[in-house]
């Protein structure tokens, strides 16, 4: 499980939507609109499915345990990892 995240428009900085879920479970859902408070401009940002991404902390985690890059992470929790938004690829 992991934390669905945006990126805050005005400091380019990965918030938490509050939305708990899997990686494969966002990727299926339908595509949505929602809106998340940010707790650093104290502002309400409005954003689409396609602009989030789920962090998934433990994955890197449980890839280097398993040392197998059949089990490495996928592009979109790469750019997770690195706090980009691009993972929405993965959901289209």
């Amino acid at each position: 499980m992991g934390m669905v995240m945006v990126k805050c428009p005005q400091t380019g900085r990965a918030i938490p939507t509050g939305i708990k879920t899997d990686r494969e479970s966002f990727r299926r859902s339908p595509v949505f609109f929602g809106r998340t408070h940010c707790p650093i401009c104290h502002t309400d940002h409005a954003w689409f499915a396609r602009e989030a991404w789920v962090d998934e902390p433990n994955a890197w985690a449980r890839c280097r345990s398993a040392g197998s890059l059949a089990r490495s992470p996928t592009r979109s929790s790469m750019f997770a990892m690195e706090g980009h938004h691009g993972a929405h690829a993965n959901l289209h």
